[in-house]
């Protein structure tokens, strides 16, 4: 037996794998129970200084990027590849041999094995067999050897190469999450309603990124249980390219917006102590758009009207207000009239028709998450269930015929094996050792 270089005996053993899992489990423990991405205060405060200078030396806030982290990934990646160099040869092997050269003796010896005897020829008994076996699936292909015919069929071949897929899935999640870690980015922005922005904030570091177009927060909304608290917030962003909107989709949590390789997620929202209100004058169809404090006249000269929210009460749904709102026109005594958030009113000057909406004022938290490898994360799962699929349930199975002369008839030895589920290949076997009873011109020797 050829022994085997220390080097590849090293990475290929299983005591390296189990320790580097053990070692990632007690490390991924770790970064669970420690913060990760806080500011060094955070942990002076929290840990003392000592601790805190120990945390910063072995990269403990930033644990799943750290050196040694990323270390121990590689060194079980190379473990599973060194293994799969090894092992592979060999499982190749048995898919792509030549079964029809197996020697007699050898299939006298194994497990599964049945004699039967036929009154019929050789000749004839092979074509029997092969149809009985065609009726349940199964397939021949045929040599002459030893005076005899032997038959051969075989399902599940590719079964073998389960394990490997699984092994080599796992690789390609590592490579995706490689790829997303050193040229990609998590960040974040708050962008107020009616606003845009072309730079988002690296978390951990807040460093400035800028993005080749603008993200616009068009409006935000904010809906309530019946209890007051916050039920959802969804934001109408835009994108825009060159001065021109070139997509546009409502957001809400786990439904993000998608653009150039970049997914903005509604995070977060902030709430302003101001009021977006939208005056139109129906008589002229002009109307502009007011970003407003309560409590002081805002006045349009171009239309010459002034207007101003002087109070608020809540509804009788929690969290949810209603505004007096005064309009001036200069044409008869100062109005005034009560409207509900986020909703419209229209009322009638001597002079004119006026329309106005009216809405607390929000700016939306976005976080913005560049992966360039999650599509070979995608694959790497998928190419993982696959995987898991066929080496949990599809197995190697191998079925050999010869039949020989026999006196007036022909002697047949069936034999086969499987490389998993046994019981179920004991049952597989026994309903073809039926079939072959059932024909009239066959019975059993022996079985097994």
């Amino acid at each position: 037996m050829k022994k085997k270089n220390p080097i590849q005996a090293f990475f290929a053993s299983v005591k390296l794998t189990l320790f580097v899992l053990f070692m990632l489990a007690i490390l991924s423990i770790i970064g669970t129970v420690v913060p990760q991405n806080k500011p060094a205060e955070f942990y002076v405060e929290v840990y003392g200084a000592n601790m805190a200078g120990l945390f910063q030396t072995l990269d403990v806030p930033d644990m799943y990027s750290s050196w040694w982290f990323t270390g121990l990934l590689i060194l079980l990646s190379l473990n599973m590849v060194v293994c799969i160099l090894e092992r592979f040869p060999n499982a190749w092997r048995l898919i792509t041999m030549d079964n029809l050269q197996m020697k007699l003796q050898k299939l006298e010896r194994m497990g599964r094995r049945g004699l039967f005897s036929s009154n019929m020829s050789v000749s004839k008994t092979t074509e029997v067999l092969k149809d009985i076996f065609a009726r349940n699936g199964w397939k021949f292909q045929q040599k002459s050897q030893d005076d005899g015919t032997l038959l051969f069929s075989q399902k599940g071949t590719w079964s073998r190469l389960g394990v490997y897929a699984f092994h080599a899935s796992i690789l390609i999640i590592f490579v995706g999450a490689m790829i997303g870690s050193f040229w990609g980015y998590k960040a974040g922005v708050r962008i107020p309603e009616t606003t845009s922005t072309d730079t988002v904030y690296e978390f951990g570091t807040n460093k400035p990124i800028k993005l080749d177009f603008e993200v616009k927060c068009k409006r935000f909304k904010l809906t309530y249980y019946e209890t007051g608290m916050p039920k959802e917030f969804r934001s109408e962003l835009a994108i825009i390219e060159n001065g021109k909107e070139v997509l546009a989709k409502s957001i809400v949590v786990n439904d993000p917006l998608s653009y150039k390789g970049l997914t903005f997620y509604q995070s977060s929202y902030e709430a302003y102590q101001k009021l977006l209100v939208t005056l139109k004058n129906n008589e002229t169809g002009v109307g502009k758009e007011f970003l407003i404090p309560p409590g002081e006249e805002i006045p349009w000269a171009e239309e010459k009207v002034s207007f101003g929210v002087i109070n608020k009460q809540m509804t009788a749904t929690p969290g949810h207000f209603r505004y007096k709102i005064w309009f001036n026109d200069n044409n008869g005594e100062a109005g005034n009239f009560w409207m509900e958030e986020d909703s419209t009113s229209t009322f009638q000057r001597p002079q004119a028709t006026y329309t106005i909406t009216l809405k607390e004022f929000f700016a939306t938290g976005l976080q913005v998450t560049k992966d360039p490898g999650v599509w070979c994360v995608y694959f790497g799962c998928i190419l993982m269930i696959l995987s898991l699929i066929v080496a949990f349930f599809f197995s190697h199975r191998r079925i050999w015929l010869y039949v020989s002369e026999s006196g007036q008839g022909s002697r047949i030895l069936m034999s086969g094996s499987a490389n998993k589920n046994k019981v179920g290949f004991d049952k597989t076997f026994a309903a073809l050792t039926e079939s072959i009873q059932e024909n009239e011109y066959m019975e059993a020797v022996s079985g097994q």
